[in-house]
């Protein structure tokens, strides 16, 4: 089962979640991230917060959602309409959900405050997939409208 993670850039909380879920994930999941406008580079925290936490960020870029190698199962938006931002809408035939956070690459403020906003989007996000890989999901890919209905619930999700 192939997951896309998506946003806008794909620089921070798309490529967060890729290597996130990919560090987590047992075989047979993996995630993939992609962007509408990709920003080209990924965020300097954003890579410096996954190697604090022991994750590897080889082989991630920012890319286009039109060079994605594979066809997704799911695409979760990871962008915040809370904040203002407008998610770029997949439209191929999958299941879609929306796990909103704010970016903390937009942050302003003190070091302290950028790198707190930092550690706060990847405990949402963690705490999202934790979740989802919690999620019987042998026996939800046979009931596509209770799958959606779990993912949607744990786009609430905030520890």
């Amino acid at each position: 089962m192939n997951i896309l993670f998506l946003c806008t850039g794909n620089s921070c909380r798309s490529v967060l979640s890729e290597a996130t879920f990919n560090h987590l994930a047992p075989a047979g999941l993996k995630a993939i991230s992609a962007g509408s406008q990709p920003a080209g580079k990924l965020h300097p925290l954003a890579v410096a917060l996954l190697h604090s936490k022991g994750i590897s960020t080889e082989g991630y870029y920012s890319k286009s959602w039109d060079d994605l190698s594979v066809t997704p199962d799911i695409v979760v938006t990871v962008c915040s309409s809370a904040a203002g931002e407008t998610c770029p809408a997949y439209l191929g035939p999958v299941l879609r959900t929306h796990w909103g956070v704010d970016d903390p690459g937009h942050v302003v403020g003190t070091e302290e405050e950028i790198n707190t906003a930092f550690e706060r989007t990847y405990r949402i996000i963690r705490a999202r997939i934790e979740a989802f890989l919690a999620l019987p999901l042998e026996e939800l890919r046979k009931d596509p409208a209770r799958l959606k209905q779990e993912l949607d619930s744990i786009g609430g999700i905030e520890p």
